[in-house]
């Protein structure tokens, strides 16, 4: 079995590498396509990574990682990538491997900075204006002429 291994990103500058030892795989027989084996082969890989038990992260990353992905986690500790899109088990297992490191990955990133409030210019509040001032004419003057 190989390691996983998340490489460098936002929230991880050095990438992390989980030990195969923390990795539990499952496999299933797989639905979709197949032929004469797709009855006997167990092609589908289920990949689970216990978090909360992890020492591959530190600890501000396994807050981040329990937060982003707590509706995903079972147990509330347990996270379960399944692959089934290939015929061959090992092609399955590098893409649960690959699914789950970007799953990882991404919840590990910082939250983006909050977004600071400006005020529009006073050039393009009086653009703005002046458009619409515009418009409004254009429609006024489409109108029949007031009978006096």
């Amino acid at each position: 079995m190989m390691d996983l291994v998340i490489p460098p990103g936002p929230g991880v500058p050095e990438g992390i590498t989980v030990p195969s030892g923390e990795l539990v795989e499952r496999f299933s027989r797989s639905s979709g396509p197949g032929g004469q084996g797709v009855n006997t082969a167990d092609s589908r890989v289920e990949l689970e990574l216990d978090v909360v038990a992890s020492p591959a992260f530190t600890e501000p990353q396994r807050r981040r990682v329990l937060r982003a992905l707590g509706s995903r986690l079972v147990d509330d500790r347990l996270l379960v990538v399944a692959a089934s899109e290939h015929r061959q088990q090992r092609r399955n297992r590098v893409a649960a491997r690959e699914r789950m490191a970007d799953l990882l990955r991404d919840a590990m990133a910082p939250p983006p900075p909050a977004r600071r409030a400006t005020r529009p210019t006073r050039g393009s509040v009086e653009r703005r204006l002046d458009a619409k001032r515009r418009r409004a004419d254009t429609k006024a003057a489409r109108s029949r002429p007031a009978a006096d």
